[in-house]
């Protein structure tokens, strides 16, 4: 057999499903001992114990005396071990007392699987040993082909468990990012509400959320939030704000305050290089249409006031969450009247960019609500995302973008 077919023989073996790497390993080495050209008696199988600085036995197979299970051996006493880990294959004397009494006069050994660095020296996680009848270079070339198609397939497989659990992790984020998102649509006495989310990736930095207060719901508070980074730890960032945001509310605390609170958190929780964007506003008396807001540092929501059909901009009142400690926060506010609108977006709303690096910007943005204000809070986001994301669409560059639409409908 020439090592091309030995390395697909051996190959095809090692990848057959196996509830572990020792059972994978055993059935490699059974099928080289059946091997007729291999002429081999038996084989061990060692496993690397870094905190022992040890190779135990875990497996003994064919014709051979019998070696006590768990048998090990010292690193520091069994030299060919970080000879093993240098050159990979090793055809030598025996030199351990108790494997020479079970017969053992001469072994060949080949490494397989990643290697790990214990005390200065670089071993391998396995280590398979035989008993041949078959001279030196011939058994070796053998041997360092069998050690690398093994080596291959347990990378693999850990390859595969890895890409398994990052899956399962990132659905659990996902199901703990939606968790944090409410239903799209919200009635608040006169008004209705209407949110969308969309994350650049599995999971993004954007959040929204609708958070009644009071005994019996009297008040609204509406927030909108963009952390800066992307991905995993964007999402951590905007549960961990949302999640504030949410308790501060149901304590009833003043949203200037609030928002002051929260910085610290975010300063001293996050690195220097991490913030979060969050406008929050409060209706008090639904039937005033009085809107009290905090903006700490996001995109300017626009406001359409229907009885003079403009558009304006409701400015910042404080820097971004989690920039500097101890930032304070003024108080805006906005009176609704019958028909006037309150868009909220995050910059991946603004920033979305099309195939020639042209964004889609705020006037843009501005014209289009200036279109659809009279439609209902649902038609008005869903048209407005839906050209967005036309415009978009030949972009390489994308991010999260998420749209709220507050009307006044009575």
């Amino acid at each position: 057999m020439n090592q091309r077919q030995l390395f697909h023989a051996i190959e095809k073996t090692a990848s057959k499903d196996y509830r572990t790497d020792e059972e994978l390993l055993d059935s490699v080495v059974q099928e080289v001992i059946n091997s007729d050209q291999m002429r081999i008696k038996g084989g061990r199988i060692w496993k690397l114990v870094p905190r022992k600085n040890a190779y135990i036995l875990v497996k003994q197979i064919g014709e051979v005396k019998s070696i006590p299970q768990g048998f090990a051996i010292k690193v520091s006493d069994y030299p060919d071990f970080i000879l093993v880990g240098s050159k990979k294959t090793v055809l030598s004397n025996e030199r351990n007392p108790e494997l020479i009494k079970t017969g053992i006069q001469s072994y060949s050994a080949t490494g397989v699987g990643d290697k790990t660095k214990v005390k200065d020296n670089l071993l391998y996680q396995y280590i398979l040993a035989f008993n041949m009848e078959t001279d030196g270079q011939d058994l070796g070339d053998s041997l360092n082909v069998i050690g690398s198609a093994v080596t291959a397939v347990l990378r693999e497989r850990h390859a595969v468990a890895r890409t398994k659990q990052l899956e399962q992790d990132i659905d659990r984020a996902r199901e703990i990012q939606r968790s944090i998102l409410p239903g799209h649509a919200m009635n608040y006495g006169l008004f209705e509400i209407f949110g969308i989310s969309i994350p650049e990736r599995v999971v993004g930095g954007d959040f929204f959320d609708y958070l009644p207060a009071g005994e019996d719901g009297e008040r609204l508070a509406i927030a909108i939030g963009d952390a800066a980074s992307k991905g995993l730890s964007a999402a951590v960032e905007a549960l961990y704000v949302s999640g504030a945001l949410k308790m501060g509310v149901e304590l009833d605390t003043n949203i200037s305050s609030l928002m002051k609170k929260i910085n610290n958190l975010v300063n001293s929780t996050f690195s220097d290089s991490r913030f979060v964007t969050v406008f929050v506003g409060e209706f008090t008396d639904e039937k005033t249409g009085l809107f009290l807001y905090v903006n700490a540092g996001h995109n300017p929501p626009m406001f359409y006031r229907k009885s003079q059909n403009e558009i304006f901009q409701l400015k910042t009142t404080g820097p971004a969450l989690g920039i500097a400690p101890n930032a304070r926060y003024f108080i805006g506010n906005v009176n609704f009247e019958p028909g006037d609108v309150l868009l909220l977006y995050t910059d991946g709303v603004t920033e979305a960019a099309d195939s020639n690096f042209t964004l889609f910007g705020e006037e843009r943005l501005k014209t289009r609500l200036g279109e659809l204000a009279d439609s209902d809070p649902k038609n008005i986001c869903s048209l407005l995302m839906e050209t967005v994301q036309k415009f978009s669409v030949s972009s390489a560059y994308a991010d999260d973008k998420t749209l709220v639409v507050i009307k006044r409908v009575g």
